[in-house]
């Protein structure tokens, strides 16, 4: 029995796919082979032994220590695009809420007496909350993939013209983007001729406070910045000191700060992005068959931290194996494989950061444990597992 254990209210469309008379899902249960997780904090100290996977149900994996799992062999992954409808559909609403004065207007509205005065004080109050169209106007995407994609398209529709910028884009996100958009060489070169400016890329060390005082000072006068990926991209004192200065008009964003509550020109969402059931269950879905995928045959699609990689199977045993990408590792592991007897079939070996990943199949139909104490005393191997079919 095959045990997954959540973290957090995982959709059920997603929990169904795990047969119940194959596997055992549980948020309290012992020795797990996998964790299911939406945005729980989860510290080292929490990941038992046993577990050989995690899967976030969500693009970031802030929350998770991935650098510790690599250690340990444990592969993390994530579901980029899953929500992605869902996250395109509230960065054009925080466009047009930024615009039209929208919110304004309604909390205004509400706080009116509920007497015949209403409609003439409406027409009396309403260019109070004059705004702006965004058709015709600039917008830079920073990040292409798949949110960014479905932003720069839709924008392209409503009559925007349309910058774009991102250092790794796919051939795939290339493919999926509008000819419309037009492309910029670097970040300094999209902020100083949007009028605004949508993120959408993830935060790293390398992306951290990407938009800060430097920044800032190349932007067009007015640019409202929208924020629906991650609160780390921006430097909140910067655009503190910007909102002031009028050097940017709004600033959108799905992560609220306390530095910010109050301030002008800030409009703070509570992280809805991903918070609709559609964007849930695809989610949830994505994640589950992930799991399964690694776990039932070992392999790998959409990982943060190992490559990826898959194998057709052959029949008899599959060994898995991962190990640091050093020289003659591979050849170590098939040197074991001969001494014990075993005949290799189809195998297949990736590597990405540091880390090779292997699948083998064996004519063998199982692998004794002393040749899989001997794969795992090898200098250099972070894991090892076999598949029996």
């Amino acid at each position: 029995m095959i045990k997954i254990q959540t973290r957090n209210k995982i959709s059920p469309v997603g929990l169904d796919l795990f047969e119940r008379n194959e596997y055992e899902v549980a948020g309290e249960i012992s020795g797990p082979d996998a964790v299911l997780l939406r945005s729980y904090k989860l510290p080292e100290n929490e990941i038992d032994t046993t577990v050989k996977a995690i899967a976030r149900a969500g693009a970031g994996v802030n929350n998770i220590p991935v650098d510790a799992c690599t250690d340990r062999g444990i592969v993390v992954f994530n579901t980029p695009g899953a929500n992605a409808n869902s996250v395109k559909e509230l960065v054009i609403a925080g466009l047009l809420l930024s615009s039209r004065r929208i919110h304004e207007g309604m909390n205004w509205v509400s706080a009116q007496s509920p007497d015949s005065n209403l409609s003439k004080n409406v027409e009396k109050e309403k260019s109070s909350f004059a705004g702006s169209e965004i058709s015709g106007k600039k917008l830079g995407v920073v990040g292409l993939g798949a949110i960014g994609t479905l932003v720069a398209n839709v924008a392209v529709d409503l009559g925007m013209d349309v910058y774009g910028y991102d250092p790794f884009i796919t051939i795939v996100s290339a493919w999926g983007l509008s000819r419309r958009r037009k492309h910029c060489e670097n970040l300094d070169q999209l902020i100083g001729i949007c009028d605004y400016m949508t993120l959408h890329i993830p935060l790293i060390p390398d992306t951290e406070n990407i938009i800060n005082a430097e920044k800032l000072k190349l932007a067009k006068t007015g640019l409202r910045i929208l924020n629906f990926s991650r609160g780390g991209l921006v430097d909140i004192a910067a655009v503190k000191t910007a909102l002031e200065g009028g050097t940017i008009s709004h600033y959108i964003t799905d992560f609220p700060n306390p530095e910010l509550l109050g301030v002008k020109g800030v409009m703070s969402i509570p992280h809805l992005g991903a918070s609709t059931a559609e964007a849930e269950d695809n989610c949830a879905v994505m994640a589950a068959k992930q799991l399964q995928d690694f776990l039932e045959h070992g392999n790998i699609t959409n990982s943060v931290n190992f490559p990826a990689c898959s194998l057709e199977s052959a029949g008899g045993v599959r060994l898995i194996i991962a190990n640091k990408n050093i020289p003659n590792m591979l050849s170590q592991i098939l040197a074991v494989l001969e001494d014990e007897g075993l005949n290799s079939g189809n195998m297949v070996n990736k590597h990405r950061n540091g880390i090779a990943y292997n699948i083998i199949d064996l004519s063998a139909s199982s692998i004794s444990s002393e040749a899989m104490n001997k794969l795992g005393a090898i200098n250099g191997v972070v894991m090892t597992r076999q598949i029996c079919r």
